[in-house]
């Protein structure tokens, strides 16, 4: 069990890693090109090799990449389904020159179109992604919060892409102000154990690969992706005591995406956590 945040690459990739060390983080999360897309710095073998020599320095044997916000495999536009498309492909090219475990990416909306034909297009745009892909860096599907029409607020929603796709490389990153704002209370062990009972029967519990770690600005189930400081949110700290307690999750690691001034004291909070049991 791992805890870390998601940290700034401004300036060079490898500030990565630096950014993460600073505040105590035992893992790391990063964009590797701008969050509202563009074109991205190329990963030169100079490039690379700083990165991954930054993170052995540092002590970091894994980290993560989140994709740009614009993904969106389920548009009615065939443009935008084809960007996304080809940003996800390259982030998990990038990642794998990189030494990165895996990219996490929110599959899009279905505002243009059913939802059954959304869960369709993105089940096919990701298996065009995966079509030749040969690297180490792997894809993950977020658990989102439910806003709109977002896909992947349910279990089962993330589970029929899955099932579509048929490819054990694809896995899952959780996160637990998504899952909440979604309906999935997190708040105590024993709702802790129902929600990820309920997530093993849907999807796997083999399949999660990562969490998110924050706490909800929101009640259970409002819908709204609003992320709080731990223990300053609606999930508290003795829900994500209960998250660290549970068994099956032992091995699991947890980024903190809360706000740049508190991560140093959340990734903190997770360790003291930690040291109770």
């Amino acid at each position: 069990m791992k805890f870390g945040a998601h940290v700034s690459a401004a300036g060079s990739l490898w500030n990565a890693p630096v950014n993460a060390a600073a505040i105590g983080c035992e893992t790391f999360q990063f964009f590797s090109r701008a969050p509202q897309g563009g074109i991205p710095s190329p990963i030169t073998d100079e490039v690379a090799g700083k990165f991954r020599s930054a993170c052995a320095e540092h002590g970091f044997d894994e980290c993560w990449i989140h994709a740009p916000y614009i993904i969106n495999f389920a548009s009615a536009e065939e443009r935008i389904r084809d960007g996304s498309i080809k940003i996800i492909r390259q982030e998990l090219e990038r990642g794998s020159a990189l030494g990165v475990r895996g990219v996490m990416f929110h599959p899009g909306s279905a505002k243009d179109v059913s939802p059954e034909k959304a869960l369709d297009l993105v089940a096919e745009g990701l298996k065009l992604v995966l079509d030749g892909y040969r690297g180490d860096c792997r894809p993950l599907i977020e658990i989102s919060a439910g806003a709109g029409r977002v896909i992947g607020s349910s279990f089962e929603e993330v589970a029929e892409i899955l099932k579509q796709l048929d490819d054990e490389r694809v896995g899952v990153c959780f996160d637990t102000a998504h899952a909440f704002a979604s309906g999935y209370d997190l708040r105590d062990a024993a709702a802790v154990k129902a929600t990820f009972d309920a997530f093993d029967r849907a999807i796997g519990l083999e399949r999660l690969a990562l969490s998110h770690c924050n706490d909800s600005k929101v009640e259970l189930g409002a819908r709204k992706d609003r992320h709080e400081g731990l223990g300053a949110g609606h999930i508290g700290l003795s829900g994500f005591q209960a998250l660290l307690a549970e068994p099956r999750l032992k091995n699991l690691s947890w980024i903190v995406e809360t706000p740049p001034e508190s991560q140093a004291s959340d990734v903190k909070k997770l360790g003291q956590l930690r040291a109770a049991f």
